[in-house]
């Protein structure tokens, strides 16, 4: 009569053994992640917008076009909501970072495309 213990130690055995053959009959060019001809990188970037940086980290500089761009995103934005948005609002709309936002919207703030109303929080952003 085969016991629990010694079926599942077989098992494990023959596991093992399965997986040593596979390692040793692959190339080495696929045991050290290199990729192989006719075989794109894989990539992580799962947006279009590579500009990104990692979540906890800096964001990557922007260019000059970049952050315009994104204050035409936002005034056009806002110009569709006559009451006005909170930051977050747009952040939300526009799927942008909150590290993203006091740049850009401090730039349309002082080439008045954007106008302000109240602090803090509180601070309701329109299209001028």
């Amino acid at each position: 009569m085969v016991t629990l213990h010694s079926r599942l130690s077989a098992l494990a055995d023959n596991f093992a053994s399965a997986v040593l053959d596979a390692i040793r009959a692959a190339p080495l060019e696929d045991l050290l992640g290199a990729p192989t001809r006719g075989r794109p990188p894989s990539t992580s970037i799962s947006r279009p917008t590579a500009r990104r940086a990692r979540s906890s980290g800096r964001l990557k500089r922007r260019s000059a076009d970049d952050i315009a761009t994104a204050l035409e995103h936002i005034h056009g934005l806002l110009k569709r909501h006559k009451d006005g948005m909170r930051a977050e609002q747009i952040r939300d709309a526009l799927h942008m970072q909150s590290k993203e936002m006091p740049r850009v919207l401090s730039e349309g703030l002082a080439k008045r495309k954007l106008k302000k109303k109240g602090q803090k929080r509180a601070t309701t952003y329109f299209a001028a």
